[in-house]
């Protein structure tokens, strides 16, 4: 049995991500805050370094190596920049750059010994280029993706295969309160001059599904030789300038 780890495995990406790697064969170790009625599902702070330890060490113990890793925890901030207080900007930090860090560098620590392994990290577009009122997740995001592409060419001689998925507006429990407004929802599928927003050339909002495909293939064998990469899953959105 291959073992995977998935943070933020209680919201919509993460459920689908735990459902498409079971679908492929996975024992899948889901972990959250929340909790769910799951045995192999985790209470889980990633931003709490000794209990990600206790975690990670738990899950080995129990079921065998972590094989694949998937970074799927992940907090929305959307607010313009000089109405952003530091505690916001801190606690996305926290989450989407630091938790992506924290439970890496832990996962990996084993993988090394072992030669193999692959890490997905879920960032997002708005790490790609700039977006208006999302100062702090967009950086938070581009953070995360930097640090795991950093992390896969230092892990690439050990047989470590470290990637990033960036999806695009995703139905989610984070877009939820967006979405439900059908005005708000036609306005992000073509594009806002306005607030220098893109349309999604494709002309539909992806379902979690859509990211999980993409999680799910590079943390299979059909992508050994990809590494380093950031899939972007977005309909086309951040190429339309």
């Amino acid at each position: 049995m291959v073992n995977a780890m998935v943070t933020g495995a209680a919201g919509a990406i993460g459920c689908a991500v735990v459902d498409a790697l079971r679908a492929d064969g996975y024992r899948v170790f889901g972990t959250d805050l929340i909790a769910r009625d799951d045995d192999d599902h985790r209470i889980l702070d990633v931003t709490d370094e000794s209990s990600v330890e206790a975690t990670v060490s738990s899950i080995e113990e129990q079921a065998g190596p972590i094989d694949v890793l998937v970074n799927g925890a992940g907090v929305l901030s959307h607010r313009p920049t000089l109405e952003l207080s530091a505690d916001e900007w801190h606690r996305t930090f926290a989450v989407n750059a630091t938790g992506v860090f924290v439970v890496s560098t832990a996962v990996a620590r084993r993988m090394v010994p072992r030669g193999r392994g692959s890490i997905v990290t879920i960032a997002s577009n708005a790490g790609r280029l700039p977006r208006h009122s999302m100062a702090a997740y967009g950086a938070s995001k581009a953070a995360a993706a930097l640090f795991t592409q950093s992390l896969g060419l230092e892990l690439g001689a050990h047989g470590i295969r470290c990637n990033v998925v960036s999806p695009g507006t995703t139905r989610s429990d984070m877009t939820a309160g967006i979405l439900a407004d059908t005005a708000a929802e036609q306005q992000i599928l073509e594009g806002d001059l306005t607030t220098f927003k893109a349309g999604i050339p494709l002309g539909r909002i992806a379902d979690p599904g859509d990211i999980a495909a993409a999680v799910a293939w590079l943390a299979s064998d059909s992508a050994r030789h990809v590494t380093m990469q950031d899939l972007v899953v977005d309909g086309g959105a951040s190429q339309e300038r």
